[in-house]
């Protein structure tokens, strides 16, 4: 019988889907390990914090931006197209998370994309990650609508994406209050609901979104815990500006209305558990 059990072993272990999932390293599951990564938007808010965690995982990181500053940095540009072909070409990865809010989002986030995917090679591409902002299917706000523009230009490329929409960061919260502060006041719109989430825990999510299967859709992600724009403002105070007295403004308008209403707020998928006081507090 002791041969029996020896062939039973080799049949098991040598059976062609065995050997296939072990020399593929979980690609029978519909991950993606120790590929190359190429990151639009390398030099932004949360493109320089993708490095790391991309790198842990086991793939090799370019990043994109105009400048091509830095280690690992090539230049191309969305806007005008210079040099996309010739950066993008080769991609299996592409983790699209380039932006400009302040200036032409329209050229930017939605004709960028466009020459985003003319550019990729589509018989290499194995999964296109956009990163964009929940509630922009919601929201009624010049920015928002480039950024759900883009998402359609995704969705009817035929390429294989997922839409990962995050809320705002934690440190693009401190911003907004260091830049509202008058004097000695702190105005905040009445009554605005968030859920703010770490920049960090974003890159760490969004490396686990690039390891899996293409969604073929929307995901979310947001922070731990919805807070009121006033009480942000309270603990941001505490913190920074002692002295800022925060006042809660009512603020007419279908904008302010939506945000009242929850429309920034994620209805589903995974959360952060760094809250906006551990992040006051270092």
């Amino acid at each position: 019988m002791a041969w029996q059990r020896r062939s039973q072993w080799l049949e098991w272990h040598c059976h062609p889907l065995i050997v296939l999932a072990r020399v593929c390293g979980g690609c029978l599951s519909g991950q993606t390990r120790g590929v190359e990564v190429l990151v639009t938007g390398g030099t932004g808010r949360l493109g320089q914090r993708l490095s790391a965690p991309l790198q842990a995982a086991g793939h090799t990181v370019k990043l994109m931006s105009r400048r091509g500053a830095g280690p690992g940095g090539v230049r191309a540009d969305l806007a005008t197209g210079h040099d996309l072909a010739r950066v993008v070409g080769g991609a299996e990865i592409v983790l699209h998370a380039a932006s400009d809010a302040r200036g032409d989002f329209w050229q930017c986030d939605v004709a960028g994309t466009r020459r985003l995917v003319e550019a990729v090679d589509r018989d290499r591409l194995r999964h296109l990650v956009y990163v964009s902002i929940v509630g922009v299917d919601r929201i009624p706000f010049g920015y928002y609508h480039a950024k759900f523009a883009a998402e359609q230009v995704l969705l009817a490329s035929g390429l294989p994406v997922t839409l990962l929409r995050v809320t705002q960061f934690h440190d693009f919260i401190d911003d907004l209050l260091s830049t509202a502060r008058r004097g000695p006041v702190l105005p905040v719109p009445m009554g605005w609901r968030v859920q703010p989430v770490d920049v960090g825990e974003v890159a760490g999510h969004v490396t686990e979104v690039v390891g899996r299967a293409p969604s073929g859709g929307v995901i979310e992600y947001g922070g731990p815990e919805e807070l009121v724009a006033a009480d942000l403002a309270r603990a941001w105070a505490t913190a920074k500006e002692p002295s800022a007295h925060v006042v809660a403004t009512p603020i007419p308008g279908k904008l302010s209305a939506t945000l009242r209403d929850g429309a920034a707020l994620p209805t589903s998928g995974a959360r952060g558990r760094r809250t906006y006081a551990e992040h006051l507090g270092g």
